[in-house]
């Protein structure tokens, strides 16, 4: 994936490069899943921002949107066999900052930073 090959690229190491393609796949498989609702017509943005503090990666979707403090926590044991809800889990487990936002110009845009 480009995410995992721009860090190796940048020297970043095989533990820092393993978290950022988790959490790229699972927050682009969100924006074309969740966001996007499989329309081919719609495109998924990735950004990548590398300084000298951190890693900053926006996925932006096309979709209406969703509130993340709704969807249900995972680890509840009322949602363990469930299979939605993990990817969430994972991106805060493998990032040190992730946060969601209405884009301006439509669609969703889940921004998380690593720290190098």
């Amino acid at each position: 994936m480009h995410a995992e090959s721009f860090v190796k690229d940048h020297g970043l190491g095989d533990d820092f490069a393993s978290a950022i393609d988790l959490a790229v796949r699972e927050s682009v498989a969100n924006a074309v899943k969740h966001g996007n609702r499989f329309d081919a017509e719609k495109n998924v943005e990735l950004t990548l921002l590398l300084s000298e503090e951190a890693l900053e990666i926006s996925v932006r979707d096309f979709g209406p949107g969703f509130h993340p403090e709704e969807i249900p926590d995972p680890t509840d044991p009322a949602n363990l066999l469930k299979a939605s809800g993990r990817g969430i889990l994972f991106m805060k487990a493998f990032m040190d900052e992730v946060e969601w936002f209405n884009h301006a110009g439509g669609g969703m845009v889940v921004k998380m930073r690593k720290r190098q």
